[in-house]
């Protein structure tokens, strides 16, 4: 590993380390039956993706996770298509382990960050590397 590669992979393992501890607390919290405000993820709230894409390109969100989210490893990570459940993107967008600044309620709205997960959702898979005769 070169030295320019040292903060790249810093990163990495304390953006792992990071999500490591927070889907244990989520499971935590599942397990011993505390409830949440929040719609758990199998009600996540319904969003307009019309207006969810109009949002992330005007938040800027496309800087660093591109227009369809597809992240890149300089950037941001993917965040589409299949998005991780709503309210684990809920308290990343809020809460951010790293260099993203948190975006709260006073920023982007419940609704507006529906919305933008809705978008996310609409984002296709991208075709099978097998299928692009460029690639083979």
């Amino acid at each position: 590993m070169t030295s320019q590669d040292e903060p790249r992979f810093l990163f990495l393992v304390m953006t792992l380390a990071a999500l490591t501890v927070l889907l244990m607390a989520i499971t935590i919290s599942v397990a011993s039956g505390q409830t949440q405000e929040e719609p758990a993820d199998s009600e996540t709230p319904a969003g307009d993706a019309v207006n969810g894409k109009k949002i992330y390109v005007s938040y800027g969100c496309w800087q660093c996770h591109g227009y369809v989210g597809q992240g890149s490893t300089r950037s941001g990570p993917r965040i589409a298509p299949d998005p991780i459940p709503f309210e684990l993107f809920r308290y990343i967008v809020r809460e951010p382990p790293e260099v993203m600044p948190p975006y709260t309620e006073k920023v982007v709205s419940d609704k507006e960050l529906a919305d933008i997960y809705a978008f996310l959702q609409t984002v296709p898979q991208p075709p099978d590397v097998e299928s692009i005769p460029e690639l083979q």
